[in-house]
């Protein structure tokens, strides 16, 4: 089992999500734990203020040191691994969802307002951001770490084959999916996927999520080191590729 424990002066924010769907049922069997704290219960003044205006001016407020810190400090187990929750940290990826498995305890602090006192730096583990956009707090980017990380814990999903499925799983995009019917709108499923040739399905997958991270999100095959099968898949790809572009090119030619 592994804990998430949310340092947040919104804990509201988190009621509803935390209860639906996936989470709400790995909290129940127990395969996670999610704790939300206030970081206002750990501010020593009588009007427990959390927050103050900067040093040297400026817009905003700026979150206060002891209260944060001291509210990471009371929470903090052994085996624990703090993250501050920031526009300057490292980029969150599978890869790094993949790494906090290792740990029983994962603390998440959410910064506000104009950011957090630099102090509070000193005394986290690591500073993760979702990308490059803007959030009013760090409390909806808890709620998306702490769901790719709980779809990795043994378990919480239903078939385990499902995770190993996902975009970014193996380094490349999800390949398409069909369901019933068979026919929408002029829209077909692909025979192969009901031919019952499981060997020429997995197949087909495979080449179309090459096909579709090659278009898509080539990137991510720039450090992906590639089979020799996927490796002639993606030749395979770029020639079907290539031809198709020249005879874009003949029929604009011939009008």
């Amino acid at each position: 089992m592994i804990i998430f424990d949310i340092l947040t002066l919104f804990p509201d924010f988190f009621t509803a999500p935390l209860k639906e769907s996936i989470l709400g049922k790995a909290q129940e069997k127990g395969l996670i734990q999610v704790r939300v704290r206030n970081i206002r219960d750990f501010a020593k003044d009588k009007h427990h203020i959390t927050d103050d205006s900067p040093f040297g001016g400026g817009a905003g407020m700026v979150l206060k040191p002891e209260p944060v810190v001291e509210a990471l400090e009371k929470t903090k187990e052994k085996g624990s691994h703090s993250i501050l929750l920031t526009p300057q940290g490292g980029i969150f990826s599978q890869k790094v969802a993949e790494d906090l498995l290792s740990f029983s305890q994962v603390v998440l602090i959410c910064g506000r307002y104009e950011g957090v006192d630099e102090r509070i730096r000193n005394f986290v583990d690591q500073e993760i951001s979702l990308g490059d956009f803007i959030l009013n707090g760090g409390e909806a980017a808890a709620l998306v770490m702490i769901e790719v990380v709980s779809r990795l814990v043994s378990g919480v999903l239903g078939k385990e084959e499902s995770s190993l499925s996902d975009s970014f799983s193996d380094g490349l995009l999800e390949y398409p999916q069909y369901t019933r019917p068979r026919s929408f709108r002029g829209f077909t499923v692909p025979e192969v996927l009901i031919s019952g040739h499981h060997k020429e399905i997995k197949r087909w997958r495979l080449r179309e999520s090459l096909k579709r991270t090659f278009l898509r999100r080539p990137d991510l095959l720039e450090n992906k080191k590639l089979s020799f099968e996927e490796n002639e898949l993606l030749n395979d790809i770029k020639k079907e590729l290539t031809s198709l572009q020249e005879k874009r090119y003949e029929s604009v030619g011939d009008n």
